[in-house]
């Protein structure tokens, strides 16, 4: 690698800033370490995406969250005190006549969008944006990643929380070797992409109280209303999900045509007089774990201390990310202070 180039030295290096990057890096900073965040995108958040659309805004990526375990209880309620959480509902219709049965466990959203969460763990760290890495490989101090504009980042420590098969390609293009177990159970964990449609309509939309329809096995899996959801008042924006079967199916169609389907298995509940004033695409390629660790985190052997996390580790969804990042924080905390 290049080292004449920008160079930057944190303590902890974490790729992603995503649930699981940001939680990580709340918990280290605690301790007297240097700890970077690094992320491809323009923001962080990852999932947590929202999008302003004309006048109004929508979750495009994760739609809301539960808490089953009491060490994430514990951070929503703080979250609620702040005011930037509140429940939305027990439980969602299907579309059919019979009333949706709550299941004890709340979702929550976001004021503001879901996006505004992730803004508000990342106050107060240090990350770098827009910065998409190229390598990672081992250092007899720790590890040195390089980005595609040639900057260097050499840390003692690293957390890699994106998907399991751009973590395993960061590690290739360095010529990194895992060990042949950890290489086995990271190929093993897989994902479902989402196609998600975004419209900005003016006029009546069927959808039952509280402004959702969620169909796990129908070509579109979920669909709402942003406004009714509370995070939009100046406008209506829905947020269509095409179902992981449908998203594999029109994953290779031009984004025009995609869209259009996603239009027709909205339009039934739209009313006549309904127009759709501006629509969007938005394809999230590794949206749903479908084959985990079983694990929250997973060390890394026989190399300086790097640990794997995310979605994909332990439990899915916003919950299971983010207790992946506090496990692969203590985790790491361990390895440190042994």
């Amino acid at each position: 690698m290049n080292t004449d180039l920008s160079h930057f030295y944190p303590d902890i290096l974490i790729v992603g800033a995503g649930m699981a990057g940001l939680m990580a890096a709340n918990m280290l900073q605690k301790y007297d370490f240097g700890v970077m965040l690094v992320d491809k995108g323009p923001g962080v958040g990852g999932r947590l995406a929202t999008r302003r659309i004309g006048p109004g805004r929508a979750d495009h990526g994760a739609q809301f969250f539960t808490a089953r375990s009491a060490e994430f209880s514990r951070w929503v309620e703080q979250w609620r005190s702040k005011g930037l959480v509140f429940r939305w509902s027990t439980g969602w219709g299907d579309g059919s006549l019979a009333k949706a049965k709550p299941d004890g466990y709340p979702r929550y959203a976001v004021t503001g969008g879901m996006n505004a969460l992730a803004q508000s763990l990342a106050q107060g760290l240090n990350f770098r944006l827009n910065t998409r890495l190229t390598a990672l490989a081992p250092t007899a101090t720790g590890w040195q990643a390089e980005s595609e504009t040639g900057q260097i980042f050499s840390s003692r420590a690293v957390i890699l929380t994106p998907p399991a098969p751009q973590s395993l390609a960061l590690l290739d293009a360095g010529q990194t070797k895992l060990a042949s177990l950890t290489r086995t159970a990271l190929e093993r964990i897989k994902y479902a992409p989402c196609l998600a449609g975004l419209y900005w309509v003016d006029g009546p939309v069927n959808l039952p109280e509280p402004g959702a329809l969620q169909r796990p096995e129908a070509r579109i899996s979920w669909i709402a209303d942003n406004q009714r959801k509370g995070i939009s008042p100046e406008a209506t924006l829905i947020t269509v999900h095409a179902g992981p079967e449908y998203s594999q199916q029109l994953w290779p169609a031009p984004p025009a045509e995609a869209l259009a389907a996603l239009t027709g298995e909205l339009r039934p509940l739209l009313a006549d007089s309904t127009q759709i004033i501006e629509a969007q695409l938005k394809r999230w390629r590794y949206a749903l774990p479908t084959a985990l660790y079983s694990d929250r985190c997973l060390a890394a052997a026989d190399l300086p201390p790097l640990i794997f996390a995310g979605d994909a580790f332990g439990e899915p969804r916003i919950e299971g990310a983010a207790l992946s990042g506090l496990a692969a924080a203590n985790k790491l905390l361990d390895i440190l202070f042994k």
